[in-house]
């Protein structure tokens, strides 16, 4: 009978939901398994091939879980406010609401074509009004609690989308989205205070079981490091602080940069002679982005601030300020000391305006280059620090700065807080009223959601304020407080925001009371295991981490950390071997390879292209390779013998095969799994399978292809889903050989090679050894010092004359 696998899967598709079969059970007295995947930006071009990677991964996992007894959650849902389906609105003229539920319906049905077994009846959307109801009450208790504030700042600001852009969506100094510049520009945000998190996000990187490339990212990005904050007098009433992990350099330090975005240099306008050369200065940096001020700058720029110097308090002489775009406002303190004998950007900017190099560490010669490698060694020209060690000189210097009150011991962190408001229309509204009298104000919580207003125009106004703004109506309302006249805040939030706690409401999402019930989430969290793509391992995991803690400090979660596990999965590439694109024209739709070979051979194929955590080219013919194998599987199913155990001829490698699938799932090697499974089918073909051996079989085989082993399971009279089966189990003695081969060494060299029994004692292996002819022969009229038996794996007979 031909493997029909399109009828095959619609079949089971529609019984599996019929069944209900993978919802999570309400019940909390089983063992529970919380499985997570990122849920996915619904957009129009639908998934690429990539997408089932991640998917496919865990539900293997899941599907395991159920048949080891768990009471699995596996769910999906919808990061689905955001900037492309809000420009989509604008150059199409359609809501964005209806461009999200057409999106929703197109990525739905290619999910569930795919047989994955997410339990669909806990599917959660952010631009839900009850959903949001919640991130909006969160944001709420976060400004409750003074983490959230408003405040005036450089931001990114895409010069076509009219709209603030967080960091992560300028690349390479253009919109992510749009490809158009970006430019710096002052605009009040609303910012969250994770930086109140920085050391607990740190710390507890140590509770949870995470890869190390995702670890060692989180602490670059929060980049906490160790130093001192020093007090530089200047020629005015204001002092410069500035943050230095190394303070022993503190003498070599012959002048300072401050940011262009720095507050003195209108406090200083009067005093500067070229306060005109120093406006123009400013204007281009803003068309700057940070990544271009930083990491693309190829020639230093900046403009001395002529009228005003600085005074180095180790020294006590006076040194220039430069304002320079190298430094930014958003870092430390937005000024830096400059040390051009010891750091290369330094350096260069010192030559450049012919500027002193002072060496304070002994070994460059720094009138050629700048000496970095000087995190040792002995400080030289440095006054009460001449031939300190380096990290002598670190401790001096920091008690001289104390002693002196010219600084202080400082931990600092590179990571920011939050910038969390958006000047655009498909987002969450931000519930605060501005009131003259009262200041801000929340919105009654009984009031939420607060929902967006409809709108005629989704484009941001011409001065960048959202589209909200023009909606007088919606923005004029009484203060909840005094009930005088006050204005509704028409910033919206980030797509952060929803993605940033959305697991939770999986445990409970249809609660109308609370995000979740206090039972479900002490029930499920943390989540167990969470897989994703690298992309996201630093600034996703870092902001739904800090939401959750906070959450915890306020009682709502039972956990400190949202997840237990965390790994990821490479890349896709196309077939010649770059990233999959439109543009390059190497994308493959899934709903070709489900028409042309079914959902299947495409899941086994996924996991089947290579190692999951590296990134793998597509290949059209190797996955022609995992059909003929799918094929043969059905074919098979004509060769079954009777039989109610495994085969003496099969045994062994039944009990392997289940161990290396079992053990193989759990380590993500889904490859060699698969591998395993094909071995296992030709040791069937070469010595024939019976019932027992092929329903184990089609059991291993059901997390990777679940239609065609459901099918199978059926056609030899199974009665329940293979879901509820359970998942085999082997021996461990049956898993090695009976009788083995191991080497004999006299003196640590090969002399012979025995057969012994798996279970055969030390003793007797020691006489088998001794008796081998080659090794009788190496050892006859010696003197036996030690025979040492390592047992089935090698034995080492030691002899002297």
């Amino acid at each position: 009978m031909r493997y029909d696998y399109t009828d095959i899967e619609k079949k089971w598709q529609e019984e599996w939901e019929k069944q209900g079969a993978f919802h999570a059970e309400n019940s909390f007295d089983k063992p529970k398994y919380f499985a997570l995947v990122e849920f996915p930006y619904p957009s129009g071009a639908g998934l690429h091939v990539g997408h089932p990677r991640s998917y496919t991964a865990l539900d293997i996992v899941a599907r395991k879980r159920r048949m080891e007894g768990y009471n699995v959650l596996y769910p999906m849902g919808w990061d689905a406010f955001g900037l492309p389906t809000e420009n989509f609105a604008i150059k199409n003229h359609i809501h964005p609401e209806v461009v999200t539920k057409q999106n929703v319906a197109r990525f739905k049905q290619q999910l569930q074509s795919l047989g994955l077994s997410f339990d669909w009846s806990r599917e959660i959307n952010t631009t839900d009004p009850e959903y949001f109801k919640w991130t909006q009450w969160i944001f709420l208790k976060l400004f409750e609690k003074g983490l959230a504030y408003k405040t005036t700042m450089p931001v990114n600001w895409c010069t076509s989308c009219k709209c603030v852009l967080a960091n992560e969506e300028v690349v390479n100094g253009v919109c992510e989205r749009c490809g158009s510049p970006v430019i710096r520009k002052e605009k009040s945000q609303w910012m969250l205070k994770i930086t109140e998190y920085a050391q607990r996000l740190l710390d507890d990187l140590d509770l949870v079981d995470y890869i190390d490339r995702v670890k060692i990212q989180q602490r670059n990005w929060i980049g906490r490091s160790t130093g001192a904050e020093v007090v530089f007098e200047t020629t005015q009433p204001e002092t410069l602080k500035i943050y230095t992990t190394r303070a022993d350099t503190l003498f070599g330090a012959t002048y300072m940069v401050i940011s262009p975005e720095h507050p003195y240099i209108e406090k200083w306008a009067g005093q500067l002679k070229n306060y005109e050369q120093i406006k123009e200065y400013q204007l281009q940096s803003a068309k700057k982005s940070d990544f271009e001020r930083t990491e693309m700058v190829k020639e230093k720029t900046g403009v001395r601030l002529e009228g005003v110097a600085a005074i180095n308090p180790a020294t006590g002489k006076e040194i220039p300020i430069f304002v320079s775009d190298y430094v930014l406002m958003s870092y430390g303190t937005g000024a830096i000391m400059a040390v051009p004998a010891h750091d290369t950007r330094d350096w260069e900017f010192a030559k450049k305006f012919g500027l002193p190099i002072v060496e304070v560490v002994k070994g460059g010669e720094v009138e050629k280059e700048a000496f970095t490698d000087c995190s040792t060694g002995v400080m030289v020209n440095s006054g009460f620090l001449n031939g300190l060690t380096v990290e002598e000189a670190k401790e001096k210097i920091i008690e001289w700065l104390e002693k002196e009150k010219k600084g202080e011991p400082k931990v600092n962190y590179k990571l920011r807080d939050w910038v969390f408001s958006r000047q655009r229309y498909w987002g969450e509204p931000i519930p605060l009223v501005y009131c003259e009298k009262c200041g801000w104000v929340p919105v009654p919580e009984e009031e939420l959601p607060l929902r967006l207003p409809e709108v005629d125009s989704y484009e941001p106004t011409e001065n960048g304020d959202s589209p909200i703004a023009k909606m007088t109506d919606w923005v004029n309302t009484t203060c909840p407080h005094c009930g005088g006249p006050a204005k509704r805040e028409t910033d919206t939030m980030p797509q952060w925001a929803g993605s940033s706690w959305y697991f939770l409401r999986y445990c409970d999402p249809h609660n109308k009371e609370a995000l979740a019930s206090k039972e479900a989430l002490e029930y499920w969290m943390p989540v167990d295991w969470y897989n994703g793509g690298m992309e996201h391992t630093t600034l996703h995991l870092l902001y739904s981490r800090f939401w959750h803690k906070f959450l915890y400090d306020i009682g709502v979660v039972p956990t400190p950390e949202p997840y237990q596990k965390r790994t990821s999965h490479g890349m896709i590439l196309g077939e010649n071997n770059e990233k999959m694109s439109k543009s390059r024209g190497n994308v493959v739709n899934p709903d070709d390879i489900v028409r042309d070979y079914g959902a299947d051979t495409m899941r086994l194929y996924e996991m089947f292209l290579g190692d999951f955590e590296k990134a793998a080219p597509w290949s059209s013919k190797a996955i022609k390779g995992c059909k003929r194998f799918l094929d043969r599987v059905w074919a098979l199913y004509d060769e079954v013998q009777p039989g109610d155990a495994y085969s003496e001829k099969n045994m062994m490698e039944m009990h392997r095969t289940i161990k290396k699938v079992s053990e193989d799932i759990e380590h993500l090697k889904f490859n060699t799994a698969i591998a395993a499974l094909m071995a296992l089918l030709n040791t069937f073909n070469e010595n024939g399978v019976n019932r027992a051996e092929y329903e184990t079989f089609i059991q291993l085989l059901n997390p990777f292809a679940p239609h065609i082993t459901e099918e199978l399971n059926q056609m030899m009279g199974g009665k329940e889903l293979l879901v509820h089966r359970p998942w085999p189990k082997y021996d461990p003695e049956k898993t090695v050989d009976s009788v083995l081969e191991i080497a004999v060494q006299v003196n640590g060299k090969l002399k012979g090679v025995i057969r012994v029994g798996a279970d055969d004692s030390e003793e007797s292996i020691r006489s088998a050894a001794m008796a081998e002819e080659k090794v009788a022969a190496a050892i006859e009229g010696m003197n036996v010092v030690k025979v040492i038996v390592i047992k089935n794996k090698i034995v080492n007979i030691v002899v002297k004359p």
